[in-house]
């Protein structure tokens, strides 16, 4: 075990001790319990007491688990479940924090690594990563096994440090349970790490943490070509390979209108170039491209305009080619 004992009597307030763990790399479910002790001579509170994960060697974040406010009756035993498995590794940091004119002492005793799930403490399951596309909302699936009761919190943190509020909270039944925790930030393109905390009387459980993946909807860099143009169709290459945004494409659209009307047709483009039928002839036309990708909300904004005409309807005469104009005069 591992002892840390502060005396908080003539300390300026806010002084604070930090008791490091080794770094651990376990690769099965495992607890670590600890024993705490608050005591004051005028039976005020010494201080508080924070546990912090530390994973990889990333930031400290903040606390998983904490007390304060308290005077105990003796040493006061508390769990840690926390749900990193090698080839991660992680670091537990126990930090006290001595208030000013309150004489005392703030101590922890025997820290143990146990070879088997905690007693009270929830284990949460793997957190799986999340993908959505810029604007959706992004929900967490924290999934935990053991006992939960409602004075449960629970919550996500985010690598940075920063924690984030539960949304809903699904009870499965009396030995699992799982939360649903909602993201506010998806506005824009970026890579996030989060991870479940739930803190119970006995102690908390912390998840790994997954990413919060957030992808741009994919638009085409450059307007459609124009191949070739008839009377009544046009036939264009949507141009689609060079994008901005984030592939992969399930689905490619022509959008297409005339400059001067106010209606739009969208098709479902299936090969390579692309013919657009039963137009009028003469007329100006605007053709644009629709790019998707998976996911809710994954269609991108049209991409820049191919503004072609088509030619006027004529009579060709055969065999000289001599085409009859009704519109070119």
């Amino acid at each position: 075990g591992s002892f840390m004992m502060v005396n908080s009597s003539g300390r300026a307030s806010g002084q604070k001790a930090h008791l490091l763990l080794p770094t651990l790399k376990e690769n099965d479910t495992h607890c670590i319990d600890f024993h705490y002790y608050f005591s004051s001579r005028d039976r005020s509170s010494p201080g508080a007491l924070n546990v912090y994960v530390k994973v990889n060697g990333g930031p400290q974040g903040n606390p998983v688990w904490n007390v304060s406010g308290v005077v105990t009756e003796g040493w006061v035993k508390a769990e840690l479940a926390i749900s990193t498995f090698w080839p991660h590794f992680y670091q537990v940091i126990f930090e006290s924090v001595s208030l000013k004119g309150h004489p005392g002492y703030i101590a922890v005793d025997e820290v143990r690594v146990l070879a088997h799930p905690c007693r009270k403490a929830p284990h949460f399951l793997r957190l799986q990563n999340v993908e959505v596309n810029v604007g959706q909302n992004a929900t967490f699936q924290c999934i935990a096994g053991g006992k939960w009761s409602q004075h449960d919190k629970l919550w996500l943190q985010q690598w940075n440090g920063r924690d984030t509020a539960l949304m809903v909270t699904r009870v499965v039944n009396h030995r699992r349970f799982s939360a649903t925790v909602s993201v506010a930030d998806t506005t824009q393109r970026s890579v996030s790490k989060y991870r479940c905390v739930i803190r119970s009387d006995g102690g908390s459980g912390v998840s790994n943490y997954a990413e919060l993946i957030v992808k741009e909807p994919p638009t085409p860099i450059a307007p459609p070509e124009l191949l070739a143009v008839g009377a009544t169709y046009l036939w264009i290459k949507p141009n689609a390979n060079s994008i901005i945004g984030d592939g992969p494409i399930i689905l490619k659209e022509v959008e297409y209108r005339t400059t001067t009307g106010t209606w739009a047709e969208t098709h479902i483009v299936d090969s390579p170039n692309y013919k657009l039928w039963h137009l009028d002839p003469d007329v100006e036309y605007e053709i644009r491209v629709l790019l998707t990708r998976p996911g809710e909300g994954g269609t991108g904004p049209p991409g820049p305009p191919l503004t072609t005409r088509t030619k006027c309807a004529g009579r060709t005469l055969l065999p000289d080619c001599f085409e009859m104009c009704s519109c070119c005069e």
